[in-house]
């Protein structure tokens, strides 16, 4: 006979409260555990202090929502595109904001064909925005690119996005990079010096440069990025494939937060607070962030809803070719996954 053909009615309902019971204790067992689990680690990768920096790192903190919670991050500054492809191959960072010459260069050169363009860092030449400016000093006698016919320019490095504008506006002008110009190499913050000093004719400014009054007293622009490509997406947010599908909902998460703060730096209300974080940050004067940051028109375009502007990436990259830095054209629409960033944009409507 069944064990169970001897139990009373009473007996099979103390058996199935103990079912209930054991299942409700696996439940809150499950619950606490996810509660109580680690919240992602992010590393993510970043170059200029007054441009790409992560904005929940240095902003407000009553602005986020989810750091500390389903995500931390932890930042790796880096003095360019060369080391960020190096660092993302070796797997020592997860997403970081790649300028427009470096995304090619990862997946030809290194190979990282899936990497994937998940958000927008900042634009060149929107409407609205700012356009890099290449100066020369006020009393040069250079009116115009074809003056610069036997003068020497200067660049960050050979293949960066900034020396691709400078090559491709000499060849519009009918000008031989390093035969009629010549383009000697330099780290950002010695060009001012450089040009005052009449050792170089031509350099790129950097944001923080041209918002330097002193600088501004001495130089003049001869041209700017726009002038040269057009409209630029400079620089988008990268992150492989396999990340994205292990941590997405964590990086949703962040996401959202960092256009939160894009938000609270971008309204003008806030204008003082952003120039003074920025300002601390940096330990560079406020009065060189004070005329331009996230001042319309004055800075970098930067979309408000995280979205890249992936027509100009293309056109960007088609320039990489002409100019004989690739082989081949890359399909940019092939490397991005923008439903990350759509689905954290639709939850501040």
């Amino acid at each position: 006979m069944p064990a169970s053909a001897g139990m009373t009615k009473g007996d099979a309902g103390s058996m199935k409260i103990n079912s209930w019971t054991v299942t409700l204790a696996a439940l809150i067992i499950a619950s606490t555990f996810s509660a109580s689990a680690d919240p992602v680690k992010l590393r993510v990768g970043w170059v200029s202090g007054s441009s790409d920096v992560p904005l929940v790192t240095i902003g407000p903190k009553e602005v986020l929502r989810h750091d500390g919670k389903s995500y931390v991050v932890e930042m790796t500054h880096f003095q360019g595109s060369p080391p960020q492809i190096t660092a993302m191959a070796a797997n020592e960072i997860d997403f970081v904001g790649f300028g427009f010459s470096a995304l090619p260069t990862a997946v030809f050169n290194a190979h990282m064909t899936d990497l994937r363009i998940i958000a927008d860092m900042f634009q060149d030449g929107a409407p609205g925005g700012y356009s890099n400016e290449f100066f020369v000093l006020k009393d040069a006698p250079i009116h115009s690119v074809a003056d610069m016919k036997g003068h020497v320019a200067v660049t960050n490095s050979a293949g960066s996005a900034v020396d691709m504008v400078l090559r491709a506006i000499l060849r519009k002008n009918g000008l031989e990079p390093n035969r009629d110009v010549t383009i000697l190499e330099a780290g950002f913050v010695n060009m001012p010096p450089m040009l005052k000093e009449h050792k170089v004719d031509l350099i790129p400014g950097t944001r923080l440069t041209n918002g330097d009054p002193a600088f501004r007293a001495v130089a003049r622009t001869l041209f700017t990025q726009k002038d040269a490509v057009g409209r630029a997406q400079m620089a988008e947010l990268v992150a492989r494939q396999g990340f994205i599908e292990k941590n997405r909902a964590a990086v949703v998460d962040y996401l959202e937060d960092s256009l939160r703060e894009l938000a609270w730096f971008s309204d003008p209300a806030h204008h003082a607070a952003a120039v003074k974080i920025f300002a601390d940050f940096t330990k560079i004067p406020a009065a060189q962030f004070d005329p331009w940051l996230f001042v319309k028109g004055e800075d970098y375009y930067k979309d408000a809803k995280g979205t890249p502007d992936l027509d100009a990436l293309q056109a960007n990259v088609d320039t990489m070719r002409a100019l004989g830095f690739t082989k081949e054209t890359l399909e940019v629409k092939n490397y991005a996954d923008l439903s990350l960033v759509k689905e954290a944009a639709a939850r501040l409507e």
